[in-house]
């Protein structure tokens, strides 16, 4: 399922609104122990080569690249984690992760977007909104036998609107 709500809207792709170097703030919260966490960090959206996994050619594609630092209980240490955009003709992108397997849909021409993603008996649901030019919000809830948990990530462009 995916459903797209009204909100801020942007003139081009979801990768023309998504290319460029953004920091990163996430907060985690595990429904389960209660433990909350948080992330901090650099992400950037780049134009890919071609990708061994997908076959698409040079600049068909953006990858995503987030570094950082995780506080999540006791530990605090680097995290990192890289997806695949692929664009699609209407406008939107499939999201994939690093070794080309897909994940979900993504559209924010109009502001606002929701997509699932099932992952053996545990169940994601997404739900992006833009909030201008130059920032966005990423709120995962996930559910199910394996993993009980909320995370929102807020993406703020480095230097402005590219």
């Amino acid at each position: 399922m995916t459903t797209t709500r009204p909100g801020w809207r942007f003139t081009g792709t979801t990768q023309d609104y998504l290319r460029g170097s953004w920091w990163a703030a996430r907060e985690l919260t595990d429904h389960r122990s209660g433990q909350p966490g948080s992330f901090l960090g650099l992400a950037t959206f780049t134009s890919e080569g071609a990708h061994p996994h997908t076959g698409l050619a040079a600049n068909a594609m953006l990858a995503y690249h987030e570094r950082g630092e995780l506080c999540f209980g006791r530990h605090r240490g680097p995290a990192s984690r890289s997806l695949l955009y692929r664009p699609r003709p209407d406008g939107t992108a499939e999201v994939l992760f690093a070794d080309g397997r897909p994940f979900y849909l993504l559209d924010l021409r109009s502001g606002c977007w929701e997509a699932e993603h099932p992952c053996g008996a545990d169940h994601y649901l997404v739900t992006v909104r833009v909030l201008g030019a130059d920032s966005l919000t990423e709120h995962w809830r996930a559910r199910g036998p394996e993993k009980d948990y909320s995370m929102t990530t807020t993406l703020t462009r480095i230097g402005g609107v590219a």
